[in-house]
């Protein structure tokens, strides 16, 4: 206090400083809050971005391991369409129920661990995104672009295609009904099955009008 200062001077005087300083700690009380906030936002994205970076190298584990046993599942369905419907033979009874369980258990174990088998039904429309159009053929029971047969299922882990359905599509012009509330097919299943699936390892398809 100066000499020349008032007793009401000086308390203005120290209550403007109280308030200098009280804003002072509330600036400051908001950057932290506001630091706060950020650091526990940069952690929320670590621990999401390690999560998916997690399931992602698993996906692709299963993946690699699934596509390795593709082949004994095409195998055993094979196995299965050449083994004889009504043998009188015990012993070739008893195998093909083996081989059976065999393929039921490993679809299940496929299944269990997101591997989901693609195998449309006779008519469903054509869809390049899960299906591989290897053949047209003309038909009178499916409309033209809707599938006529499956000659190798497809599958798809956790929503991610690892190899389309081969199928064979009705040509356009085919007579067929078509599926209902779907137009009435594919005009070229080819170019569209070539822009969903781009240059992957599937395999192109078979020109049969060459």
């Amino acid at each position: 206090m100066s000499d020349d200062q008032t007793p009401a001077e000086e308390l203005n005087e120290f209550a403007d400083a109280a308030v200098d300083q009280i804003e002072a700690l509330k600036a400051e009380v908001q950057g932290l809050k506001e630091q706060v906030l950020r650091y526990a936002a940069e952690a929320e994205n670590t621990r999401r971005r390690a999560e998916r970076e997690a399931n992602d190298a698993r996906a692709y584990a299963i993946q690699k391991f699934g596509k390795d046993l593709l082949g004994a599942a095409d195998n055993l369905a094979r196995a299965l369409t050449a083994a004889p419907a009504d043998s009188a033979d015990t012993v070739v009874k008893n195998f093909v129920v083996g081989v059976e369980m065999t393929a039921k258990s490993l679809q299940s174990a496929f299944e269990s661990n997101g591997l989901k088998k693609i195998e449309p039904d006779k008519g469903t429309k054509f869809d390049p995104h899960q299906h591989q159009a290897m053949m047209e053929q003309p038909s009178t029971e499916v409309a033209g672009g809707g599938v006529l047969q499956v000659l190798q299922p497809g599958y798809e882990l956790l929503g991610r295609l690892i190899r389309p359905a081969m199928v064979v599509v009705a040509a356009k012009g085919s007579t067929g009904p078509s599926p209902a509330g779907e137009p009435t097919g594919v005009a070229n299943p080819y170019a569209a099955q070539d822009a969903a699936h781009g240059d992957d390892d599937a395999g192109g398809a078979v020109d049969t009008k060459a």
